[in-house]
């Protein structure tokens, strides 16, 4: 029983941890890509740091899983820029709201990746999550940042979604450091182009050093690690059930750090979105 409470305050620190994305997200003036790209940077020092303090093995198997990697590297690095397009379009609240519609686009496109059993009680869970998204909007117009906001958010849960799906062959077989190393390391490539089409002022960007170190190397590095790491203490279905809580996490910070009260129509169709997640983890559990 003391092991279990531990397990559960551990993951949930974690949760915390990566909860803080959120009003940084909010607060950080920098175009998405950038913000992204240093947080990858900054992340993929202090994981190396770390994995030569603790001797961490770096073998990998490129011809075997390199390309399985790189696109979840690709689609981990989209799901990155459209959450934060979310969060300052949408504001943190709605924003990380928004993201945690994840679980249910995962039982939903499992059994298109990986040819799993479809389970028509989803597709009534993903109608339940689209009516709370609804409530969340004030009105469906691309000219109106809210909505635009809840998009990206949405555009950012199906990218997640598919990169989970991807890495659960790659976490069952490698240290979920290393495989943060790689992957932060990875998308630091990827996005280098940026810096070619997107406004880059050098005085903006040292001023915000501050906050995109602490983003990398303690949101990214230490928190994402520390909440693969801690998965291994929990079943699947468990796992995504303490997941709930992030959403409120991530509103509880906001309103602290960034003074946003929660609207009713934020509450309420926050309640439904994470209802539906709860009632997904409790029906596959019983399946």
């Amino acid at each position: 029983m003391k092991n279990q409470l531990k397990n559960i305050l551990e993951l949930n620190l974690a949760l915390l941890i990566i909860a803080t994305a959120a009003p940084f997200g909010n607060y950080i003036s920098l175009a998405p890509a950038i913000t992204i790209w240093s947080r990858c940077l900054f992340a993929f020092i202090a994981l190396f740091i770390f994995i030569k303090f603790k001797k961490i093995s770096l073998h990998f198997n490129v011809a075997k899983e390199g390309g399985i990697f790189t696109l979840s590297a690709f689609l981990q690095a989209a799901h990155w820029i459209t959450y934060f397009y979310a969060l300052q379009l949408a504001g943190a609240g709605l924003g990380i709201i928004s993201l945690f519609t994840y679980p249910i686009f995962t039982t939903l496109l499992e059994p298109l990746i990986r040819t799993t059993t479809f389970n028509p009680k989803h597709l009534f869970l993903g109608l339940i999550v689209l009516l709370g998204l609804y409530i969340l909007t004030p009105e469906f117009s691309i000219e109106n940042n809210t909505s635009l906001g809840i998009g990206f958010g949405v555009v950012s849960a199906i990218f997640y979604a598919i990169r989970n799906i991807l890495m659960k062959s790659l976490v069952a077989n490698h240290n979920a450091t290393k495989l943060m190393f790689y992957q932060t390391g990875l998308i630091v490539v990827m996005l280098l182009p940026v810096f070619a089409f997107v406004d880059f002022n050098i005085q903006n960007y040292t001023s915000q050093l501050p906050h995109l170190l602490i983003l990398g190397a303690f949101t990214t590095a230490v928190g994402h690690t520390y909440l693969v790491s801690n998965f291994k203490n929990f079943s699947a279905t468990s796992a995504s059930l303490l997941s709930c809580v992030q959403p409120l996490y991530g509103s509880l910070l906001a309103f602290i750090f960034l003074n946003e009260i929660p609207t009713i129509s934020t509450v309420t169709g926050g309640i439904i979105i994470v209802s539906a997640v709860v009632l997904e983890s409790f029906i596959t559990s019983k399946d």
